[in-house]
């Protein structure tokens, strides 16, 4: 029986990871492309969502371009020794790239949800609909949760939301605890398991649109304003996530990569399996250092 065209694409790129996995990539090598992507949610699905870029990219540069699903622990090592030539990460450990290894910002993702496109996002604080806690103030006592201590969506945007307005999380609330994954949070305020918790924006919009959540379920602290961009939101709103050039990579390439990028169509395999609209010029992202100045959290932390 012949594999559908989606499976193979698949099977073709973690093949390739798998490759890169063990050890058969110890550096980047010349005549290959390894991208590596920061698995928030799980090797397997990293894979899933961003293999079709690399098949999309090795298309258009004649090569083959591995995507490796790199954790959180393991992104130092990982661009320190090379182990691949792109890097497609949030906002603060691309920081903590750039300053530590020289890591060169290519493209800014345009996300992309039920139609709506951006390349900004931030945090969304929040508690359940029928919770005493109304206002940021409320908080303090409180059981809060957060995705992780690296994740910027998940934790370093509302740190910094909370502490510009005096309220320091960790000290303030009777539990601050990391639970793992975006929709985690979401399942834990629903549960009253903890009284108040932040998540990236667009979380909440996609459960809904999963089924997974109502969102009048909900209330939204400290709702932002700005009607132009299409999710609830808490925070300052700073760059989607980069795909950045390590240090190492020739100009040639680079360029490849980023015309590549910029040329992508909304409806091509690459961004709907990615759930993207395309990419951009790469934009500043000093909003996102100082953010994590402000909060006292080195980048990449």
């Amino acid at each position: 029986m012949m594999l559908s065209k989606k499976m193979s694409s698949f099977m073709s790129s973690a093949t390739l990871w798998l490759c890169a996995a063990l050890g058969a990539f110890p550096a980047a090598a010349a005549e290959n492309c390894a991208i590596g992507v920061l698995a928030k949610s799980g090797d397997l699905k990293a894979i899933s969502q961003w293999s079709a870029h690399g098949d999309y990219l090795g298309t258009a540069l004649g090569k083959s371009c591995a995507v490796l699903p790199v954790t959180f622990n393991a992104v130092d090592m990982t661009v320190r020794e090379k182990k691949v030539d792109f890097l497609l990460a949030n906002p603060a450990i691309y920081v903590d790239m750039h300053d530590k290894y020289g890591a060169e910002a290519v493209a800014t993702m345009i996300n992309s949800i039920n139609g709506k496109s951006v390349h900004q996002f931030g945090g969304v604080i929040f508690t359940r609909n029928d919770s005493p806690v109304q206002t940021l103030a409320d908080i303090k006592g409180k059981k809060f949760g957060f995705v992780k201590r690296t994740s910027f969506g998940g934790l370093h945007a509302a740190l910094h939301t909370l502490k510009t307005n005096g309220i320091d999380p960790e000290k303030d609330c009777a539990l601050y605890e990391e639970l793992g994954t975006h929709e985690k949070v979401v399942k834990a305020v629903a549960d009253g398991i903890v009284d108040a918790g932040t998540v990236r924006t667009d979380t909440l919009e996609r459960m809904a649109a999963d089924g997974k959540i109502k969102l009048e379920d909900f209330r939204i602290l400290q709702p932002g304003g700005d009607k132009n961009f299409p999710f609830v939101y808490s925070t300052e709103l700073y760059p989607e996530w980069p795909l950045a050039a390590l240090a190492h990579v020739n100009d040639t390439l680079r360029q490849q990569v980023k015309g590549a990028l910029l040329a992508m169509k909304p409806d091509s395999d690459a961004a709907k399996s990615g759930k993207i609209a395309g990419w951009k010029e790469a934009v500043n992202y000093a909003p996102v250092r100082e953010c994590l100045k402000t909060i006292g959290v080195a980048a990449g932390e």
